[in-house]
């Protein structure tokens, strides 16, 4: 396939290394032309607005960290809706808020264009090894032009309805989910920690028994190991999501109890200073009412 690539942070980089090794044609464009270099030696093009990059495409995907930067280069003069042609499909992987994306989709049908919501789950990791989980919704159509693109960067991919929308939607719930994981497992550590038991033996057991799943293995190694000072998903991206679910949660008139408490978490972890942290530095806080020693 002819594929651009918007958005080059670590999972953009990640997933735009997939499609090269997998054979496709990829252009790419960020803001920042550097973060293009490794992808660049591998082969692929560079456009220099996302109209170019959109011109001649298959499909156009788009990595970006919210509704602002995903409108900022989807709309205008210079954006990729005024290149993408007849045909082509714009697919989505940024986790966004349903309300953009619904939006969004009718701008396209508008113009008689398409696009597909496809937001992943994975860390930068797993978008490097084409080991995402990919979910999407769009029209049954679209989804099978795009399907080798999807296929090739992760490794199942999940199809859900045929509004956009609906993919945002599930993306939020799983982050959702995620931060509510973080939140018990650094209470769980702390009291751990405070009888005397290594948080390391704790995530051992958990992790070696009931609670054997990634989310479990990957987030109880950061917080037994204090790695969240190194980011993979940084804090304030997750203080996003957070604000994001809530936000759909309210206008379909839905309480979200624990969403508010990781809510107070990441105001306050960011109030300790954490922005530049991973988002499972918001488990650290438990230690601290803990009492324990930093």
């Amino acid at each position: 396939m002819k594929i651009g690539l918007i958005g080059l942070g670590n999972m953009g980089v990640g997933i735009g290394g997939s499609l090269l090794r997998d054979g496709h044609s990829l252009t790419v464009y960020n803001r920042s032309k550097d973060k293009a270099d490794a992808l660049l030696a591998q082969g692929a093009r560079w456009a220099d607005t996302p109209r170019e990059l959109a011109q001649g495409q298959d499909a156009v995907l788009t990595m970006v960290a919210d509704d602002a930067a995903l409108l900022a280069v989807t709309r205008g003069d210079n954006g990729l809706l005024a290149g993408l042609g007849a045909g082509a499909v714009h697919v989505s992987l940024s986790t966004v808020s349903p309300a953009l994306v619904e939006q969004l989709a009718q701008e396209h049908a508008a113009q008689g264009k398409a696009l597909v919501a496809s937001p992943v789950f994975g860390r930068p990791d797993a978008a490097a090894a084409a080991k995402l989980f990919v979910v999407a919704s769009g029209k049954p159509e679209h989804i099978t032009a795009v399907r080798p693109a999807l296929e090739c960067i992760g490794q199942k991919l999940f199809e859900i309805g045929d509004q956009p929308q609906q993919a945002a939607l599930v993306k939020l719930i799983g982050n959702f989910l995620i931060s509510c994981v973080i939140e018990g497992l650094g209470e769980g550590a702390a009291l751990a920690e405070k009888a005397g038991v290594a948080p390391e033996k704790l995530i051992e057991v958990l992790t070696g028994s009931i609670f054997a799943a990634p989310v479990y293995q990957v987030y109880g190694a950061l917080i037994a190991n204090a790695g969240y000072l190194n980011p993979g998903f940084a804090l304030p991206l997750g203080q996003k999501d957070n604000r994001l679910v809530l936000q759909a949660a309210e206008g379909l008139n839905v309480p979200l109890p624990f969403a508010s408490i990781v809510r107070d978490r990441f105001v306050r972890a960011n109030a300790q200073g954490l922005a530049g942290a991973d988002w499972s530095a918001i488990a650290s806080l438990s230690r601290q009412d803990a009492g324990l020693p930093d």
